[in-house]
């Protein structure tokens, strides 16, 4: 059995989630939504009362970046990865970023637009903010920091070739767009909870009562008869807001040919009837709040109460290895993992029973051994055996090892005799060979030479030739230089060429002609330096 503990935070606001994970099937132990006034203090509370300081613990980010880069889809992988590291190194000059002071994780996908490319979705977060996060959990153990617009995904459901989006309405509003099953756009828009809660608190005074009378707000719909509901009396307040939501998520559904559903999600869907107010405007897409798969089937559950905390049902799902693990913004640490092994409870085998199944061992050794102590006992005697056994055949391992290399030794000083036996008469011979070889090796050097130079008169003008056939139309050469090099008897034409295109990945792909055209051998290149608006590479090679 597994466990996890997911938490939400934005602004004012925690949710939280533990999921129990047993074999194939998973459950929320504990969840709630919580307005905080002490961040580190509350979350510490809510790790307490949920019995999770030995178990996963997966937040989201702060306030991550979302950049896309395009990069052709035939680059070998290091090739791929040195254009990305470019385009992040412009965007960050682009923008006035230190490179040093952010960490990046990406996703790349298949381009919609261009079957030629790949579509970089690359998400930055500051190390201050992700070192402001860790902090926060120093009695946890932090498993995993992720983008919450990514982790979403992992309780909802999309058939093959369906295109759907996500509209998290937390603190600000983000809108996942997922087409054929893989995140493809992530956009923000500002409007959100904050500012409709902003503006009931002003009335209010209390952050808590703002959140309870949103949860009591109902939104009257054309498929809906208004009456007076004193429970409504911020709805002046609510709609403007969402409004501009949807216009925001229209312009943004405008970008895609076919979305087939509209998933909410998030602190908004509390209002009542949120749905089918979006459903008003998006008549060809239906429009349904976002339900855990795992828990939309099942009658015990109320459902409506785990949607609450979506969020965080999502990200306690990360420590469960679901998810895209190359976006978590932490790193893995040995030692957590073995404090956990050390101070986690024993449980019972195959059982899964909420707050129960702790096995806790009796010292009393009066009475006959519970199944769990005799368990114990027998696992305690098999690795006292199988110590015993290693012990004896490393003995008599090391004894064997010992006579054979006794052996070998007395082989070995034999026949060190016999040789030296033969060295004064190989002296002789060697000298009278090696002269004779000296003299054989300057009459060959003098003819292959004489041969080279008339076999390479006439293969840098074909290499240049050859060059005009394969060179991108972006590339330009700035010079060309045969350099002779000698690997041991052998004489090579070494080729180097200086180019620049303000693409890399034109020069990536002038690289990879030049290695297919079979006109060089051993072709390498170095990494692209930026010079002004061009990239600048070396490319080397050796005539064939």
């Amino acid at each position: 059995m597994q466990e996890s503990l997911g938490i939400s935070i934005s602004n004012q606001v925690i949710k939280y989630a533990k999921i129990i994970k047993n074999n194939d099937q998973l459950d929320v132990a504990s969840f709630g939504v919580k307005f905080y006034d002490n961040l580190e203090k509350d979350l510490e509370q809510i790790v307490l009362e949920t019995n999770s300081k030995n178990i996963p613990i997966c937040v989201n980010t702060q306030s991550e970046r979302v950049d896309y880069f395009s990069v052709f889809s035939l680059l070998s992988k290091n090739d791929t990865k040195k254009t990305i590291d470019t385009e992040y190194q412009t965007m960050c000059s682009e923008n006035h970023m230190n490179p040093n002071a952010y960490e990046g994780r990406y996703l790349i996908v298949n381009d919609a637009e261009s079957k030629d490319k790949n579509r970089v979705i690359y998400f930055t977060e500051s190390k201050s903010a992700i070192d402001e996060r860790s902090s926060l959990f120093k009695n946890g153990k932090l498993y995993s920091i992720t983008p919450l617009s990514t982790s979403i995904c992992n309780i909802a459901e999309a058939d093959k070739g369906e295109n759907i989006m996500i509209v998290n309405i937390e603190g600000t509003t983000k809108v996942t767009t997922i087409l054929n099953q893989k995140i493809y756009n992530i956009d923000t828009i500002e409007s959100g909870m904050t500012e409709i809660i902003d503006k009931i608190n002003e009335k209010e005074n209390s952050y808590t009562k703002s959140y309870e009378a949103c949860k009591n707000t109902t939104i009257y719909t054309m498929e809906t008869t208004a009456t007076e509901d004193p429970n409504n009396k911020y709805l002046s307040l609510i709609i403007p807001t969402l409004f501009n939501i949807v216009q925001e998520v229209q312009k943004i559904k405008e970008k895609f040919q076919r979305i087939d559903k509209i998933y909410l999600t998030g602190l908004g869907t509390v209002i009542n009837n949120i749905e089918l107010y979006f459903q008003e405007y998006f008549k060809e897409a239906k429009c349904e709040i976002l339900k855990p798969y795992f828990a939309a089937n099942n009658s015990k559950i109320n459902i409506k109460d785990y949607i609450e905390v979506n969020s965080a049902i999502a990200l306690a799902l990360e420590g469960l290895d679901y998810g895209l693990k190359d976006l978590n913004f932490t790193k893995s640490d040995w030692k957590g993992d073995l404090n956990t092994i050390l101070h986690s409870d024993i449980k019972t085998l195959g059982k899964n029973t909420r707050g129960k199944g702790n096995l806790k061992l009796d010292t009393n050794m009066k009475g006959p051994l519970k199944p769990s102590e005799m368990w114990l006992v027998r696992c305690c005697i098999m690795v006292l055996m199988i110590t015993i056994i290693f012990g004896v055949c490393s003995v008599l391992l090391k004894n064997q090892i010992s006579a054979k290399t006794q052996e070998a030794q007395e082989v070995i000083d034999d026949t060190t005799k016999q040789l030296n036996k033969l060295d004064s008469n190989k002296n002789a011979i060697n000298k009278k060979i090696t002269d004779f070889e000296r003299i054989t090796t300057n009459l060959q050097n003098a003819s292959s030479s004489i041969a080279l130079k008339q076999g390479r008169k006439n293969e840098i003008p074909t290499l240049l030739n050859q060059i005009v056939y394969t060179i991108p139309k972006n590339v330009q050469l700035t010079s060309i230089k045969n350099v002779e090099q000698k690997a041991g008897d052998e004489t090579k034409q070494h080729i180097i060429i200086n180019a620049q295109s303000r693409q890399y990945e034109q020069l990536a792909y002038f690289k990879a002609r030049l290695s297919n055209s079979g006109y060089l051998l051993n072709v390498t290149s170095t990494e692209g330096t930026k010079q002004g608006e061009y990239v600048v590479v070396t490319i080397e090679g050796d005539l064939p």
